[in-house]
C-alpha cells in the first residue's frame, strides 16, 4: 500500500468537512457524490435487468471505500490490475478480488499467493488471469509452497484470450483450450473460465463500430469455449465488457460478469463516444477544481497544469457554467492551464474564479492524488461530505 494512505489525515482536511465547496483548496480531485451514486443506482438496474453479474475495475478508483459501496449495491467483487492493488483492497475490507493481468515474476507471485491464503481464511476469493503455460506452472508453484489445507490458498485461474485488444492474451481456440488443460493439472488452481476483454472496443464512437467489435470477440469465445467443453471441462464464466461496450456483451448471451468501471466517474473521453440508445446515462462525476491565477485581455491562466490530470486521452474539458460560459483548455505545462473562451463566450476568466475540469482519462487522474474530495449538493453550492482516500496510489507492483 502506498505510505500515503497510511497517514493520518490532517487538522486541516478535518476541518473541511461540511464547509462549502468554496473553501477546498485548489487543485483538488472533486468526486460529485451525488452523480456517483447516480451512477452506481444505474449500473446496478443495469445489471439487474440483464440478470449479469457486475465486477467493477477498482484500478479507476483505487479507494477501498468505494469499492465498498459498489458491493453493497450489488457487485460480485471488484477487478484489479496489480498485485499491491489487490493487497490495498484487501486491506480495506474487501474480500472478492480478480486480478485481470498476468503475473510471472517469483516475488509477485509469492505475494499473490500469500494473498490467496490470507483470502480464503477470511472466506473470500482471489482469482487471477494467465496467458502462458509458464505462467500456469509458476502460479502453481507458488501456491503449492504457500498452501495449508487442501482448499486454503486455492486460487482461481482465468484463461485470457485475445479477442481483439492486440495486447495480452493467448490465441482464441485450440492454445486457449490447451491452457485450460494445464489448469486442470495443478491441485492449487482452479478453471474459473474465459477473460475476454476488448479494451480497444471501448472507445470506438459509434455504437455501431462497438457492436461489430465485440460481435468478433463472442466468435472468439464461443470458439474457445466449444473446444474447452471437447475436452470434458466446463467453462463456468466468460468475464470482460468495459464501459464503451457493456451493452454489447450483456446482449450476447455469451458474458456472464461485466468488468465496467469507468462509468462510475465518466471522463471527457467516454464522453466523446455516441451513446448506444441501451446504454444508462452515466453523468460527469468526477473533477479537478482549478482557481484562475492569472487573468489577460486574451486568456486566463488556472492552477491546474499536467500533475493535477492525466492528458494520455487528451486535454481535459471545461465544465461550462453560466457563470463562466464555455472555455477551452489549452496546454500551460506541469502546473498551468491556459483558459480561452469558446463557442461564442468573450468573457475571460476573472483572477479567483473557479473552474471545473473534466479530465480526460479518469484511471491515471486519481493515481496522481492522494485523496478525493466527496461533495454533495453540487459542485457551487454543496458542501464537502467526505475525505476518500487513494488507497492504491502508486500500486504499481
Amino acid at each position: 500500500m502506498h505510505p500515503s494512505t497510511k497517514t493520518p489525515l490532517s487538522d486541516d482536511l478535518k476541518r473541511l468537512v461540511g464547509q462549502p465547496v468554496s473553501a477546498i483548496d485548489t487543485p483538488a480531485l472533486v468526486v460529485d457524490l451525488d452523480a456517483m451514486l447516480r451512477n452506481l443506482g444505474r449500473m446496478a438496474e443495469f445489471a439487474r435487468k440483464h440478470e449479469i453479474r457486475w465486477r467493477p475495475h477498482a484500478k479507476m478508483h483505487k479507494s477501498s471505500a468505494i469499492a465498498r459501496l459498489q458491493l453493497q449495491a450489488g457487485a460480485v467483487g471488484v477487478c484489479v490490475q496489480k498485485t499491491s492493488e489487490a493487497e490495498a483492497m484487501a486491506a480495506g475490507g474487501v474480500h472478492d478480488i480478480f486480478i485481470s493481468n498476468e503475473v510471472v515474476a517469483p516475488a509477485k507471485l509469492a505475494r499473490v499467493a500469500d494473498l490467496a491464503y490470507r483470502l480464503a481464511a477470511a472466506k473470500g476469493r482471489l482469482a487471477i488471469a494467465v496467458d502462458s503455460m509458464e505462467g500456469v506452472r509458476r502460479l502453481a508453484q507458488a501456491l503449492n509452497e504457500r498452501r495449508r489445507g487442501a482448499e486454503a490458498g486455492m486460487i482461481d485461474v482465468f484463461v485470457e484470450i485475445d479477442v481483439g485488444q492486440g495486447r495480452c492474451g493467448v490465441r482464441p481456440g485450440r492454445a486457449a483450450a490447451e491452457l485450460a488443460q494445464e489448469i486442470r493439472r495443478h491441485a492449487a488452481l482452479r478453471f474459473a473460465g474465459l477473460q475476454a476483454y476488448h479494451g480497444k472496443a471501448q472507445h470506438l464512437r459509434t455504437p455501431q463500430g462497438r457492436r461489430d467489435a465485440i460481435a468478433g470477440a463472442v466468435q472468439d469465445v464461443l470458439e474457445t469455449r466449444r473446444m474447452i467443453e471437447q475436452d470434458g471441462q466446463p467453462v463456468p464464466l466468460v468475464t470482460g465488457a468495459g464501459t464503451g461496450s457493456m451493452v454489447c456483451e450483456a446482449a450476447s448471451g455469451v458474458y456472464g460478469e461485466l468488468q465496467a468501471g469507468s462509468f462510475l466517474f465518466m471522463d471527457a473521453d467516454y464522453a466523446a463516444n455516441e451513446r448506444d440508445p441501451a446504454q444508462p446515462a452515466f453523468e460527469h462525476a468526477l473533477f479537478v477544481k482549478a482557481q484562475v491565477m492569472s487573468s489577460g485581455a486574451q486568456h486566463a491562466v488556472c492552477d491546474a497544469g499536467h500533475k493535477s490530470h492525466a492528458i494520455d486521452s487528451g486535454l481535459p474539458r471545461v465544465l461550462a457554467l453560466e457563470s463562466t460560459g464555455e472555455l477551452e483548455y489549452l496546454n500551460g505545462g506541469d502546473e498551468h492551464g491556459i483558459l480561452k473562451p469558446a463557442g461564442g463566450n468573450r468573457r475571460v476568466p476573472r483572477l479567483d474564479e473557479t473552474i471545473w475540469l473534466i479530465p480526460g482519462h479518469c484511471d491515471p487522474t486519481v493515481n496522481l492524488h492522494n485523496l478525493m474530495i466527496g461533495v454533495t449538493g453540487g459542485l457551487e453550492k454543496g458542501r464537502v461530505d467526505k475525505i476518500i482516500r487513494v488507497d492504491a496510489r502508486g500500486a504499481l507492483t
